[in-house]
């Protein structure tokens, strides 16, 4: 199986994130806003964010990946996701 791109990555977990959050004006969303700063997503987001990230990607999120390098924008949560699925 081909590893999907970051760019394809960053589209789906956007795609999951303006689904399941309330991200106010769209346009002004981009994958390097902050998902916790900007309140987009709280810490029981995240548990639905690892939650779809293993129901869909078969990735199991350990508890010491659960930082902001790796999940505080849609960037980061891409790029993580390309890591674990290359």
């Amino acid at each position: 199986m081909t590893t999907p791109s970051t760019a394809a990555l960053e589209a789906q977990v956007t795609d999951f994130i303006v689904s399941n959050f309330h991200v106010g004006k769209r346009e002004a969303f981009t994958s390097a806003t902050s998902l916790l700063d900007t309140g987009i997503v709280d810490s029981t987001g995240y548990l639905e964010i690892f939650q779809w990230i293993d129901t869909d990607f078969h990735v199991s999120v350990d508890p010491a990946e659960m930082d902001p390098s790796n999940f505080g924008t849609v960037a980061a949560i891409a790029s993580y996701l390309h890591r674990k699925l290359g």
